[in-house]
């Protein structure tokens, strides 16, 4: 996809289609969609004056423009009603936008910088939001498809805003930056996509180093001998089943471009396929649990899209990668795991597997003296029952890093719902015979699988994000195609923006300045060799990346 700035005026471009937003119920037409409606004769007054189109969010009406316009098409899109306009309804405006022109087989498009939020946000957040809106929502995983129509492979090739001088700058690096956020998604969604036997812990591995690689992060591996070297008993436990024919790989991604600065660390659960174990999962709707991965996606979308963007923060991202697979060596309900910390797990249930590689991961962020840990697992089914597929449940031991998440939750509107993490809750997860036990029944699920974990973090600032109910979308929304979603990449870019603000990269910044060493087994980190520069004014975007 290629975009465009260009300071003309719209009714005068070239293009297949001309797209312009109209509220609902609002007969005096903006400046953009006047001066378009002058050259038509008021074709769009007309229309509006009508009941056939009244501007309702998701509803959309193409008028043919008779040579009276560039543009062959006219595309009017709802906006919905101006007083509930938010950010995010831009980017569902873009995303429906760019589906409509991709359905009716045109290859460009063009729409002004029209005042759809007045002051709300700025002109680069707009252009931001826009981007992302477009290349979501054009998301396509078609990795295993051989067969398609020739209609298919028309290519919707070019996007044209039309702004003022003073605003296409800001436009421009808008526009790049939702590309790279929108490209960081893609990848997320890639690798939640594949099969389970084409994205293995050490394909994951290796997808994360080459994408690391690209981006100037330092990128450690730790297989099976390393694990068992740090004493990751929790991990080793549920990689058991598996371990002959897929052994499990602990990950790590350093990008370190500020020197002196603790790290945010993320931490991503990496199950690339959840059988249950040896507490067998249904049949039905196993196929599914390919995506049990979806955090280790999330934060290895989210460290490119920080490390592309440039910006002055530290983040570390941690990922426990394994299968959960019945199997002669497969840990057996009832069996005691001895974690990396120390403490002792009792397991009740083999299918309550991520909570335990978390816990090692957990243990092992506390080495880099971290700012924050957030942890994203499609954790508990439980979640699911409780919030549905509209937010993620989140539940964490600070308030105020709590209010921060679910701020970035309502800017990127991938939105988070706190639910309580009381004492009295642990109270279901005693063992009689060890220090935890890794299920407390189905009262409070998702709870209790978040105070198991709490006992693994430490001292510092730790949150937890169950996204079991938005990492997979069914129906397909807006800019959110069927499959994975790729939730968590743009929450936690936004949230290191937050932690960003003031920084200033120090050349020579090094993880060792403001972490121990990663692993005694493994050679020390070196710098990421990351530096911060301003984006300049390029606005050609390719396609986001697929999975070959």
């Amino acid at each position: 996809m290629k975009f465009n700035v260009k300071t003309t005026k719209p009714e005068s471009e070239k293009l297949d289609a001309l797209v312009l937003g109209v509220f609902e119920g609002e007969k005096k037409l903006s400046a953009d969609v006047a001066a378009v409606d002058k050259a038509l004769g008021g074709m769009i007054a007309e229309v509006l004056s009508g009941a056939e189109f009244t501007g309702k969010a998701g509803s959309h009406i193409l008028l043919p423009t008779m040579g009276e316009l560039g543009a062959r098409r006219l595309l009017l899109l709802g906006m919905g009603k101006r007083a509930s306009f938010k950010l995010d309804n831009l980017r569902q405006a873009a995303g429906r936008a760019a589906q409509l022109v991709r359905d009716y087989k045109f290859k460009t498009a063009g729409a002004p910088l029209a005042d759809h939020a007045g002051a709300a946000f700025s002109t680069r957040l707009h252009g931001q939001t826009l981007a992302e809106g477009i290349l979501m929502a054009l998301y396509d995983y078609d990795a295993y498809k051989t067969e398609r129509e020739a209609a298919e492979r028309l290519v919707f090739e070019a996007v044209t805003f039309f702004a003022p001088v003073a605003e296409t700058s800001e436009l421009k690096a808008g526009l790049v930056d939702g590309e790279r956020i929108a490209e960081a998604v893609a990848l997320t969604r890639d690798l939640v996509s594949a099969p389970g036997s084409d994205m293995t812990p050490t394909i994951l591995a290796n997808r994360a180093k080459e994408m690391a690689d690209k981006h100037g992060i330092k990128c450690q591996i730790l297989d099976e001998k390393a694990i068992d070297k740090l004493k990751m008993g929790a991990l080793l436990g549920v990689a058991r089943g598996a371990m002959e024919a897929q052994p499990p790989r602990f990950i790590t991604l350093e990008y370190m471009p500020v020197k002196g600065r603790k790290p945010l660390v993320f931490v991503g659960k990496g199950i690339t396929f959840d059988s249950g174990g040896i507490s067998i999962k249904p049949a039905d709707g196993m196929d599914k649990m390919k995506y049990d991965m979806a955090g280790a996606g999330a934060v290895i979308g989210a460290i490119k899209a920080i490390a592309s963007l440039q910006l002055p923060v530290n983040v570390v991202a941690l990922i426990p990668a394994t299968e959960n697979m019945p199997g002669g060596h497969a840990m057996h309900p009832g069996d005691i795991l001895k974690t990396m910390s120390g403490k002792t797990i009792e397991v009740i249930n083999t299918d309550a597997e991520g909570r335990l590689i978390l816990a090692d991961a957990l243990s092992f962020a506390e080495r880099y003296q971290p700012e924050i840990v957030l942890d994203l697992a499609t954790l508990t089914g439980a979640c699911v029952i409780a919030l549905g597929n509209q937010a993620i449940g989140l539940m964490g031991n600070d308030q105020g890093l709590v209010d921060q998440i679910l701020a970035a939750g309502e800017r990127t509107w991938e939105r988070a719902w706190q639910l309580p993490l009381w004492e009295e809750y642990s109270e279901q997860i005693k063992s009689d015979i060890a220090d935890v036990k890794n299920g407390g029944g189905r009262p409070a699920g998702t709870i209790t699988a978040a105070a198991m974990l709490a006992k693994f973090t430490g001292a510092y600032r730790w949150a937890h994000l169950d996204i079991a109910g938005t990492a997979w979308e069914d129906k397909g929304r807006a800019y959110v195609p069927k499959g994975a979603t790729g939730i968590g990449v743009r929450l936690l870019v936004d949230l290191a923006r937050e932690y960003a603000k003031g920084n200033k990269v120090t050349a020579g910044g090094t993880a060792a300045q403001v972490a121990k060493p990663a692993a005694k087994a493994a050679a020390k980190p070196a710098s990421s060799g990351a530096k911060v520069s301003t984006n300049g004014a390029k606005t050609s975007a390719k396609s986001a990346p697929r999975k070959k």
